[in-house]
């Protein structure tokens, strides 16, 4: 079990890199090939759109395929999308690459792999250590995205140091992108049949209270994920970009910071839910974070705009082993691969359908008016997550009251 969980770390830590530079880099790289607001907006929605597809076909036919071949087929897909990214020159072309390698403009690792992977972790550890093992992986998943946004830097870098063009630069960047792809590939190869311990081989039947549950929370994760597509790495770096005259480089090392942010935020969300809950922990730390991203608009200076956004950091991440944990809780063991799927697909509906429109919306006269939108939608789901979901409680906090 041990074995297989470093395993599945290795993996989502090298996928977290390339994810945290590609964040960062496809906004940044699409405005230096002059492309518009609306259509960077377009392509971002289009790489989210590859993601959903690929989520979609996890979500119902992994456990029959193979965890382990499932992983294997979706991470080849995303290294063949990079490359094609990497020697595309149309808008066409371009979106193209991006659909078929999932791109993700998020800038934080959402899709299909992440699906798979999040279904087998808790067979590698114990209920009572279950959320601590979704923290440790966001961990991992935090640090590789703090790194990669670093790497975001590497076409400023090839530039100055080899005297590459700027089309060239970025180029080769993101080839770099395409072997960290391909990095996930060794850790599969390495995984037991341990991992496929809970496929469901027959017709899939979900209980009553599953299908009630997943029902309710898979509604709410959509208004949730709708403003997160407000809200990607992507148009927030073109924000930044834009409103303040930042280069890639300082925006790299931004995000590098918000990363490191949002890792120490997961293990103080594990020690967190503890002592008042999972659902307490997801929206109790969520709200304070919108309200924070609410006033970045309204700074003079990208200093000021930058302090309140690593505020914002530090908190808003703390919600997602917690919603991780809970999810794989309230379900059987054997549900647990389609409730990840059903539950990360209608998330990356909501990334995929919002970017566009973001990016129409920043054509206008205001670029932060996303950012008002996603922020308001995602205090409007977390009071009503809890109003719905504060009584269900997962095994180990029914055993907590049980003994006190």
């Amino acid at each position: 079990m041990v074995q297989d969980r470093n395993w599945l770390y290795l993996a989502v830590l090298a996928r977290s890199l390339a994810t945290g530079m590609m964040g960062v880099l496809l906004g940044v790289h699409l405005a230096a090939l002059h492309l518009t607001a609306a259509t960077i907006g377009i392509v971002v929605a289009a790489g989210l759109a590859g993601a959903t597809v690929a989520t979609a076909i996890v979500t119902f036919f992994a456990d029959r395929f193979g965890h382990r071949r499932a992983l294997i087929v979706v991470t080849i897909l995303t290294v063949l999308g990079a490359c094609l990214l990497a020697v595309s020159t149309s808008p066409w072309a371009i979106g193209f690459a991006a659909f078929v390698g999932m791109a993700n403009g998020m800038g934080r690792d959402r899709g299909a792999a992440l699906v798979v992977e999040q279904a087998a972790l808790p067979a590698t550890t114990t209920d009572s250590n279950r959320t601590m093992a979704f923290a440790k992986y966001n961990v991992l998943q935090d640090v590789g995205h703090a790194v990669g946004s670093l790497l975001a830097a590497m076409p400023v870098i090839i530039e100055s140091s080899f005297g590459a063009s700027t089309e060239s630069a970025h180029r080769s960047s993101i080839w770099i992108y395409a072997v960290l792809c391909a990095i996930p590939l060794i850790a599969y190869s390495r995984l037991t049949d341990a991992v496929e311990a809970n496929r469901v081989l027959g017709n899939r039947r979900l209980t009553p209270a599953t299908r009630s549950t997943l029902t309710k929370i898979s509604s709410l994760f959509a208004i949730d994920s709708l403003g997160g597509g407000f809200l990607t790495t992507s148009l927030l770096a073109y924000f930044f970009y834009e409103r303040f005259g930042v280069d890639a480089s300082q925006i790299g090392m931004l995000f590098f910071i918000a990363r490191i942010a949002n890792a120490g935020s997961h293990m103080a969300a594990a020690w967190l839910a503890r002592k008042i809950g999972l659902v307490n922990t997801m929206v109790f730390t969520h709200i304070p974070s919108s309200l924070l991203l609410l006033t970045v608009p309204f700074m003079p200076n990208f200093e000021t705009a930058a302090i309140l956004f690593l505020l914002r950091e530090s908190l808003v991440e703390m919600d997602v082993p917690t919603r991780q944990s809970y999810v794989m809780a309230v379900v059987q063991p054997e549900e647990r691969t389609f409730a990840s799927g059903i539950t990360h697909l209608v998330r990356l509906a909501g990334w995929a359908l919002a970017p566009a429109f973001a990016g129409f919306l920043m054509s206008g006269q205001t670029l932060a008016i996303p950012i008002y939108v996603g922020a308001a939608m995602k205090i409007f789901y977390d009071l009503a997550l809890w109003r719905a979901f504060r009584r269900l409680k997962p095994p180990e906090e029914k055993a907590s009251v049980a003994e006190s």
